[in-house]
């Protein structure tokens, strides 16, 4: 079991993520190597990084999420990848189903289930149920899809994935201060990589339905305030990612 996680590189790419990054690498401290890709931290981050001993850090800018993660595995020991955010922490029992595997088959990535939570409580609803997400792959056969937010692995036509057991954890909202500024960074994002513009009346019209989407028909309400904060944020994204577009078109 030790001789497979010391095949895999789990690869993260961080920014002042020293809130979370230490529960993220001592869950992850029987692997080979932890490659941090560090895009400018001006916290604890790298001096957290540095206290285990089987973390290698990198520097480099940001130009997206899907190629900012792409660059990172190219600088990993070895061809296993297991991507990993710093708001991440991996439970026991995947880390043991991912140490018995044989990885004698490059062209086969692997998916693990996502559970999201929000202070403290796991949130179910508002399209923040779990999420079963490709995460370990061979290099030399996948990569992540080059857009800036939103990112996967790319499968190949008619390829299917192995679900492996256990859990990732995802506890990066520490309140929900922390969580808009997240918001607002991934909108900004999706707005900078779209070219569709719209009239304002049918961004509102989108606004409106995309707090329907989330509050009423996937059951944020059942989440109580959560899933109110979380399908209002929804909403909020749609209207500032195409009033951003419009707006820039405008000016133009």
């Amino acid at each position: 079991m030790a001789a497979t996680l010391s095949r895999i590189s789990v690869v993260m790419i961080v920014r002042d993520a020293a809130a979370t990054l230490a529960a993220t690498l001592d869950s992850v401290r029987d692997f080979g190597e932890a490659l941090v890709y560090d895009n400018g931290s001006r916290d604890e981050t790298l001096t957290i990084a540095a206290r285990y001993p089987n973390v290698k850090v990198h520097k480099g800018e940001f130009r997206g999420f899907g190629p900012t993660r792409n660059a990172a595995a190219t600088l990993a020991s070895n061809d296993w990848i297991f991507s990993l955010d710093a708001d991440e922490v991996m439970d026991p029992g995947l880390a043991s189903a991912i140490a018995g595997l044989a990885l004698d088959k490059p062209d086969v990535a692997y998916t693990v289930e996502r559970q999201n939570y929000f202070l403290g409580k796991r949130v179910r609803h508002a399209g923040w149920g779990s999420q079963w997400l490709t995460r370990l792959y061979n290099r030399s056969t996948h990569k992540f899809t080059d857009v800036a937010v939103h990112e996967k692995v790319e499968l190949k036509p008619g390829e299917q994935a192995v679900n492996l057991s256990g859990v990732l954890r995802h506890t990066g909202m520490r309140d929900a201060g922390d969580f808009l500024v997240k918001m607002h960074r991934y909108t900004m994002l999706k707005a900078g990589e779209s070219t569709r513009t719209y009239p304002p009346v049918i961004i509102l019209f989108k606004t409106v339905w995309a707090f329907i989407r989330a509050y009423f028909l996937r059951l944020g309400m059942l989440d109580g305030w959560r899933g109110l904060l979380i399908s209002v944020s929804e909403a909020n994204g749609v209207f500032y990612k195409y009033i951003v577009i419009y707006s820039n078109r405008e000016r133009t």
